[in-house]
């Protein structure tokens, strides 16, 4: 039977960067996630939690918290990138590995700026571009395992090349299942009109991580018709506490459960910037939703 750990991320108190005098100390995130009844957290942002190994794990053992990935972004697609990434996500990959952690989200860098919406470059890729993004992360995931012991977990996201359900399946058909899977982040799926059962059912093996997250459907359909940026999107509330949202949670997790795999779901809801009593209620019901669900194989432990 399937096990789905389900934890949260500095993401759900609104923590995009870093460093941002509009996001929650990290000191008020950890003490709150704990509160809220989870053990299981994301980094965040390299360099919101203490990046020393030792300060972060007495921290994470006075909380009563567990590591279960660090993030870090990839633009692979671009022509002499490689360095660049790899420095970062050797940053992570050690950080990660050091505190027990075993997996690395890799998000793909958006090709449009969430903050203006300016647009940075292409928002679809050459054949050309494809291969470098896919061949580099092949070549990214082994060695991320090979060094450190952590497996690579991909996350498609909004306003990046990765989106949609078919860039989904592009991504998956050109990586190798040996050393990169996919972070299923069933908003940003969603937000991108994909269907989050289908990409399960077609690419069972595929699914090495997931990220729960509803999108409000009224703030989708305006983001569509409007063409926004991510970033203004959040701010109109596009990711909503569930059951509020879609997709609908018990079906997606009733999914998974059938898959007899034991994975991550760390929930976010992309609340930057938000203000600070706002994500600690929503934490602590989200939590009681997801454990109202009925899916035996959900634990918070």
């Amino acid at each position: 039977m399937s096990v789905i750990r389900v934890g949260s991320a500095p993401d759900s108190w609104g923590v995009w960067f870093p460093e941002d005098p509009q996001q929650t100390p990290y000191t008020r995130f950890l003490d709150e996630v704990s509160a809220s009844g989870y053990e299981w957290i994301e980094l965040g942002p390299f360099g919101y939690l203490p990046t020393d190994p030792k300060q972060l794990s007495d921290e994470l053992a006075a909380h009563n918290l567990k590591l279960s990935a660090g993030t870090v972004f990839e633009r692979l697609h671009q022509d002499d990138s490689w360095d660049a990434v790899w420095s970062q996500i050797e940053d992570v990959a050690k950080l990660t590995a050091a505190v027990g952690g075993k997996h690395v989200v890799v998000i793909p860098e958006m090709w449009r700026d969430p903050s203006t919406g300016a647009v940075l470059e292409d928002r679809n890729l050459t054949i050309d571009q494809w291969r470098k993004k896919t061949e580099g992360m092949n070549e990214l995931g082994k060695r991320m395992f090979e060094q450190y012991g952590v497996k690579a977990q991909y996350h498609p996201h909004a306003d990046s090349h990765v989106d949609t359900e078919e860039n989904v399946y592009r991504f998956l058909d050109g990586t190798s299942s040996d050393f990169v899977n996919l972070c299923l982040d069933t908003g940003h799926i969603s937000y991108c009109g994909g269907d989050n059962i289908a990409i399960i059912e077609r690419a069972p093996e595929r699914i090495g991580y997931l990220h729960l997250k509803q999108v409000d459907e009224n703030v989708r359909a305006k983001v569509e018709a409007e063409d926004l940026p991510f970033g203004e999107a959040c701010a109109l509330g596009a990711m909503t506490e569930p059951p509020l949202g879609i997709p609908d949670m018990p079906p997606l997790l009733a999914a998974i459960e059938k898959l007899d795999i034991d994975v991550f779901a760390i929930v976010e809801q992309d609340m930057y910037p938000c203000a600070p009593d706002v994500p600690l209620p929503i934490a602590q019901r989200t939590r009681k939703y997801l454990a109202s669900c009925g899916i035996p194989s959900v634990t918070f432990t």
